[in-house]
């Protein structure tokens, strides 16, 4: 008789990996809940109570489009390489953004997520990870150009506190540069070996759970070759520049919430500098779930350099979060519709409509 070994334990590197996102989490709320302490409740209160009812839902209709414009760049990224319509990749836009912000996981958790749900369409589990992988490259490159804009428009304010601030975000943009070029050679330049060995069989696995039969697959360097293959450099573009769209749509919701709280001289070129500086100050703590504190803190460092009070800031980076949970919870009921949906096939039952 064969005695079973043991199972190995955990080691201590993946127990710490685990717990970064929940130790993000709690510094988080202890910044965020200090930031509002250290404020007048009240004052903060009454800042975004001036926002009303109509400014709360222009903010969550302009997040509505930015997402499902990120959506539609997703879809143009596999583009001709997988029989999809739009619509899966919208929906699972949503459901990344929903986990990304309202869940207790990195920022990438949702990224994750999304290349194992895209295989229950029965795309193959390399293409769906190279899909993702070339979306995010796509999403930090544009993001980094965003910053760019947001550091150059900072160049303009007078003062100290600006241009050290503008100084700061020069270098972390010639280190991120770096590490984007670093990205973009593994995927050209076959060093995915160590992803596709785990994400191979993606497909394959959902299947058997009860998910479409996947596509004749492609390994993920093979998915990745495809993707950047220079046929397709148009649909490749259109994805690009619609995710750059999407970052500078997103300071018509500085623009707008700062207009109902009742700073009316706000300028276009300053939201911009607003959110593009805040997105990047939260990306770069991205261990911490929804930038929870940073958000915060990032808004007052910025808006003190357009004589925005500390309690506007904190009600702005309140306003932002609405949209968060306005169509994160929808995104999150649908994510577990789809698992639903997806057991009631595994067990042989009809899905129902």
């Amino acid at each position: 008789m064969r005695i079973a070994a043991p199972p190995r334990p955990r080691g201590l590197g993946r127990t710490l990996l685990r717990r970064v996102p929940l130790i993000g989490a709690a510094a988080g709320i202890v910044l965020a809940l200090w930031l509002v302490a250290a404020n007048d409740v009240g004052a903060v209160a009454d800042a975004f109570g001036r926002v009303g009812i109509l400014g709360i839902a222009a903010v969550v209709l302009v997040r509505l489009g930015i997402i499902a414009l990120c959506g539609v760049a997703w879809a143009l990224t596999l583009g001709g390489l997988t029989r999809l319509g739009l619509g899966p990749f919208v929906l699972l836009r949503f459901v990344r953004e929903g986990v990304n912000v309202l869940l207790p996981v990195a920022s990438v958790g949702g990224e994750v997520l999304g290349a194992r749900l895209l295989t229950f369409w029965g795309v193959a589990g390399g293409l769906t990870a190279a899909g993702i992988l070339v979306d995010m490259f796509f999403q930090v490159v544009t993001q980094a150009l965003f910053a760019l804009a947001g550091v150059l428009l900072l160049m303009q304010v007078e003062g100290e506190q600006a241009a050290r601030l503008a100084d700061w975000c020069t270098k972390g943009l010639v280190l991120s540069a770096v590490l984007l070029a670093a990205f973009f050679a593994v995927q050209r330049f076959g060093g995915a070996g160590f992803i596709e060995r785990r994400i191979v069989a993606l497909g394959r696995r959902f299947a058997g759970e009860g998910g479409a039969a996947p596509e004749p697959g492609l390994s993920v360097q093979a998915a990745l070759d495809a993707i950047w293959d220079r046929r397709r450099w148009l649909a490749l573009a259109q994805g690009f520049l619609l995710h750059l769209a999407a970052w500078f749509i997103g300071a018509l919701e500085i623009w707008i919430a700062l207009r109902c709280i009742g700073i009316q001289d706000v300028t276009l070129a300053e939201a911009v500098v607003l959110e593009s500086l805040s997105q990047a100050i939260k990306s770069a703590a991205f261990p911490v779930p929804s930038g929870l504190g940073v958000q915060e803190g990032g808004f007052v460092l910025l808006g003190a350099l357009f004589g925005i009070d500390a309690h506007t800031a904190l009600a702005l980076s309140l306003v932002k979060r609405v949209p968060d949970v306005v169509l994160g919870l929808p995104s999150l009921l649908a994510w577990q519709a789809i698992e639903a949906r997806r057991g009631l096939v595994a067990a042989g039952a009809p899905p129902g409509p």
